[in-house]
């Protein structure tokens, strides 16, 4: 498959299997391009769920409710807007790495 096929079928994922399909591609694809973006979606869901999950526990305290449900929204609305930009970048063949975690990899 194209390597753009493959990078949209990665963002995609974030939808349907975060953490199966870009397993998958790490161990199974050659292209070591596919493999960073693989490893960079992986790690994204990652601190993105663990960022959502600290805004929930914060909510249930009442002083702290003013920070978490803030970033419920906020890490929630990214878990969705970043891969469907990343889609839109991969079909327009431009190079794009994951915020926050981009530059890491």
């Amino acid at each position: 498959m194209e390597e753009k096929g493959l990078k949209v079928i990665l963002h995609a994922s974030a939808f349907f299997a975060p953490c199966f399909v870009p397993i998958l591609f790490f161990i199974l694809i050659k292209d070591e391009e596919v493999k960073r973006l693989s490893i960079q979606a992986l790690l994204f869901q990652f601190v993105m769920w663990l960022l959502v999950t600290i805004g929930g526990i914060l909510t249930f305290t009442i002083i702290l409710a003013i920070i978490g449900i803030p970033m419920i929204i906020i890490f929630g609305l990214m878990v969705v807007i970043i891969p469907i930009i990343g889609i839109v970048k991969a079909l327009q063949g431009e190079t794009w790495e994951y915020p926050i975690v981009g530059k890491w990899i």
